[in-house]
């Protein structure tokens, strides 16, 4: 009966290998009949692993190989033309670059597999080419998205400002990274085992990645904290540039610099929160970015420990301090990270400095109310005492003493130039 069968499909083979032979060299028209042909036969304990089922595979390995082949060629090329082209829009939990890769490695794979090739060696390899094939293809994805990644972040350097809010290319950029973490999972592994170690090479690659697009984020948003802070230090103490902004009181309180800070971290927040897919990536971001604002404040404070905080630095600072504590407790920051020790320890540096200011500014009110301004403050006048009349003997008086001081002053001028007039040759001019 088994001897029967291997000659039907012998005689079947004959007419299979005419057709096949007149089919073009790239289409893969045939494959379907392979999957009905190997799926009957292995399904067949007499004809499994049989003649005609070892011919079937001898005929179509050939074709599976160079598909494989023309597939790993068509995926390269998409990934560099189409990061050449990429605009960094979100599109599904990527880009549109990165989800046509992914969307292709899983579509390769998916139909290898479901050929369910009956020879075991052979299937080993096409898997595990077909998981290394992911893993450079992956690599490539994020070697691409990091270096676009580093050229957004090299945009705005040299003058950021309150205004700064993360591009929405930036947060493409993120979920390009996130996603090629899920995916690789299931595309650099086998049955989800990591026999050949490709999904630990690759896991390793995208942790780095990832931390290192996290502290550029952080850092350029900490830039503008540092901006905000180097505009304050004009109001140190001795400083002349302070002793002039506080003369002409042109620059406000304070607290309209610390709303402007405190605006510009809840439009991040909410770009972030709004266009990045991970909600776990999030929370970890904005943990990160408020300990790098609290470290930056506490120490910037600690540089001016000898010094006390003029009333703009410290208006501003404590409105900075309250909101950013509250906004990221909002966020879901836990108390552990908020309530640090380094926070504690501003906090209470603030409390001084807040009361030490409304003492100061009482003090000067009580003065201003005591002295006045100098100018309104009336001065007493020097008195005159006028005499209106005189009498007969005080005018003999006065007479007689002018008298003789015309005689004495006449007497010295007429000796003095009579003198000069004789050492001249000159007659005196008395």
């Amino acid at each position: 009966m088994v001897e029967h069968a291997e000659i039907f499909w012998s005689l079947f083979a004959d007419d299979m290998d005419k057709v096949l032979a007149e089919q073009p060299r790239d289409t893969w028209d045939s494959f379907p009949l392979f999957k009905i042909l190997n799926d009957y036969l292995r399904e067949d304990d007499n004809l499994k692993n049989g003649r005609f089922h070892q011919h079937l595979r001898d005929t179509f390995s050939p074709m599976v190989v160079r598909y494989v082949d023309l597939m790993e060629t068509s995926i390269a090329q998409s990934i560099y033309k189409g990061f050449e082209k990429e605009r960094w829009e979100i599109k599904g939990n990527g880009c549109a670059t990165s989800g046509e890769l992914f969307w292709k490695l899983d579509a390769l794979q998916s139909f290898i597999r479901d050929l369910h090739w009956p020879d075991q060696e052979f299937r080993q390899h096409l898997e595990q080419r077909l998981t290394l094939m992911a893993c450079d293809m992956i690599e490539t994805c994020i070697q691409r998205t990091d270096a676009a990644f580093q050229q957004w972040l090299k945009k705005g350097v040299t003058f950021i400002s309150t205004d700064y809010i993360i591009p929405s290319e930036m947060c493409a950029m993120v979920n390009v990274i996130l996603d090629a973490k899920n995916q690789s999972f299931e595309l650099c592994t086998i049955d989800g085992v990591d026999v050949h170690q490709y999904h630990a090479k690759i896991d390793d690659l995208i942790e780095k990645t990832s931390a290192a697009m996290t502290q550029g984020m952080i850092n350029k948003l900490v830039t503008v904290l540092e901006t905000t802070l180097s505009k304050l230090s004009r109001y140190d103490e001795g400083s002349f540039i302070g002793s002039i902004l506080s003369l002409t009181k042109v620059s406000g309180s304070g607290k309209e610099m610390g709303q402007a800070y405190v605006s510009f971290t809840r439009n991040c927040m909410d770009q972030i929160r709004g266009k990045v897919l991970d909600e776990l990536w999030i929370l970890t971001f904005f943990e990160q970015w408020y300990t790098a604002q609290i470290q930056m404040l506490c120490t910037w404070l600690s540089e001016r420990l000898d010094h006390s905080l003029h009333l703009y630095q410290c208006t501003c600072l404590a409105h900075i301090v309250k909101k950013i504590y509250s906004d990221f407790e909002l966020q879901g920051v836990i108390e552990e990270k908020l309530n640090s020790t380094t926070y504690q320890t501003i906090s209470k540096r603030m409390q001084t400095e807040e009361a030490s200011c409304a003492l100061t500014s009482v003090q000067n009110e009580e003065g201003l109310s005591e002295n006045g301004n100098d100018d309104e403050v009336e001065r007493p006048k020097p008195k005159v005492t006028v005499v209106e009349t005189v009498n007969s003997e005080d005018a003999n008086i006065i007479s007689n003493v002018t008298s003789n001081v015309v005689e004495k002053v006449g007497s010295m001028f007429g000796k003095g130039i009579g003198g000069f007039s004789t050492k001249f040759g000159g007659p005196s001019w008395f």
